[in-house]
């Protein structure tokens, strides 16, 4: 996920992420993404709102890695299904990590070693049959990596290393008398090898040893030759157990980090069965100011409806504010929707919904649409629009990136459109893009007449018979927003059911 750290699933979202979620309906997205896998979905999450925070190098060794992955869709998902059986049977281990004994944490760390021995083969093995179709710097480090550091005859020390700390011929432990006859300085010894025969035991030569043995039934003796042992496995089963939790570690960041991926494709096969088209996007530094494109929708829609949407061509390369006015119902939102989702959704390193597309990084990507009167009736609509203007405010960074959608227009006209146009102007001042979805004709055409050269101004295309294309093309903001069309429709409709 970086060329330099590792991903972390588990960090905070930015303050903005449940409205974006909202908003954008991104719920539709996570859950192609998941495919029903509720851990996908949460990496999805995580994936996309932290992009929020990526430059342009990281974007783009991202973008190597998930070409590498439509590339060897099969190697990737064979690869991810080796990092989930081991995250199962790893449930299944028991580590003896609630317990004081050495000999329970050791013998728990043994097991779930050699389970992650015989992982580790099976991924040496992966490595070996896809590394030569792989030419991302990801997956070539990664690969290279596993081919170098587990080579046979490693893994086989391994196993021999584990084998020897059963010591299934005894546990040779050294101490010395402290005081008042009490052990100090417990060492474990090197394992002698097997236990000698029966002959070589008759045959044995020099210096006798002294032995003694504890009576079965002797319980307490039984406890305090446990203790000795147990003292004696202390330092060698903490690093045993630590070795394991190692490659604990490397395992589930090798599911985390392969999940994003394993989401990627399968939201591209879901696009791809609804003939959605996808590109990798272009990006560029905060400073480029660019926003270009062509065919791009909004892939939440498409996913909801169940097939292609219509796709919008936009021409933004330098444009601050876009002011997107038209008929009712004609795409204004869509469009809206399709421009943050494709910014998240580059930010993140994925392909985006569209023919192609390039955009500049931004800062901080914020919405701010219209809400439900508030249930509690503890404030206005008005009221509750400026509070989140005001909270979006204390976020923003020049470079930032905020889409308005039918917003301040929960009062009249004139006063709607002065707020609105204070608001766009203080924000483009202070270098922050906006796009504006807008029925407030005397803020558009304001904005309109002043000649801004900077400002760019769409419209949602309508046809002269009433007919909406769901097209957003460049033209001057109008008085009229076609409610009547819509009024027409609709009343005919019930009209001629109820005939």
């Amino acid at each position: 996920m970086y060329p330099d750290r590792d991903f972390d699933p588990h960090a905070d979202p930015p303050p903005q992420a449940g409205d974006l979620a909202l908003d954008l309906e991104l719920e539709s997205l996570f859950t192609a993404m998941a495919g029903g896998d509720a851990f996908l979905s949460g990496v999805a999450k995580a994936a996309l709102f932290s992009g929020l925070g990526s430059d342009v190098e990281a974007i783009r060794y991202r973008q190597a890695i998930l070409q590498d992955c439509l590339d060897n869709a099969a190697a990737v998902r064979e690869l991810y299904a080796l990092a989930e059986e081991t995250a199962e049977r790893r449930r299944r281990l028991y580590f003896g990590i609630y317990t004081r004994y050495s000999g329970a944490i050791l013998l728990g760390a043994i097991e779930a070693l050699e389970t992650f021995i015989e992982m580790l083969r099976k991924l040496r093995a992966l490595a070996d049959l896809h590394a030569p179709r792989f030419v991302s710097p990801g997956f070539t480090r990664l690969f290279a990596t596993l081919r170098r550091e587990l080579g046979d005859a490693y893994l086989a020390q391994l196993g021999e290393h584990l084998e020897h700390l059963r010591f299934r011929s005894g546990v040779p432990v050294s101490a010395e008398l402290g005081k008042g006859n009490g052990g100090t300085n417990f060492v474990l010894r090197a394992s002698a090898g097997a236990a000698p025969t029966w002959l070589q035991r008759v045959l044995r030569t020099g210096k006798t040893s002294f032995t003694f043995h504890i009576h079965e039934r002797d319980e307490a003796g039984a406890r305090a030759l446990s203790v000795l042992r147990n003292r004696g496995l202390n330092l060698v089963a903490n690093a045993t157990a630590q070795a394991a939790e190692h490659l604990v570690g490397f395992f589930e960041m090798l599911r985390v980090e392969l999940a994003f991926y394993v989401g990627c494709l399968n939201l591209r096969d879901t696009l791809a069965r609804i003939s959605a088209p996808v590109a990798v996007p272009e990006p560029l530094p905060p400073a480029a100011r660019a926003l270009r494109g062509a065919g791009l929708y909004d892939v939440c829609l498409a996913l909801r409806m169940g097939h292609a949407v219509v796709g919008n061509g936009v021409a933004a390369d330098g444009m601050n504010p876009v002011v997107v006015t038209g008929a009712n119902q004609g795409g204004k939102s869509t469009f809206l929707r399709a421009v943050g989702v494709a910014q998240l959704m580059m930010q993140a390193g994925m392909f985006v919904g569209a023919e192609s597309f390039a955009g500049a990084l931004c800062t901080g990507l914020f919405t701010h649409y219209r809400r439900e009167e508030d249930a509690s009736m503890t404030k206005g609509k008005l009221d509750e629009e400026l509070s989140r203007m005001s909270d979006i405010a204390e976020q923003l960074r020049p470079g930032a990136l905020v889409l308005f959608n039918e917003a301040f227009a929960a009062t009249n006209e004139r006063e709607g459109s002065e707020i609105a146009s204070q608001v766009v102007r203080a924000l483009v001042e202070k270098g922050v893009r906006v796009i504006f979805v807008t029925h407030l004709y005397a803020f558009a055409h304001g904005l309109f007449d002043a000649g801004h050269d900077t400002a760019l101004f769409l419209r949602a295309e309508r046809l002269t018979d009433g007919t909406r294309t769901f097209r957003i093309v460049p033209g001057e903001p109008l008085e009229t927003s076609y409610g009547e069309d819509v009024y027409r429709t609709v009343f005919e409709r019930d009209t001629a059911e109820r005939a």
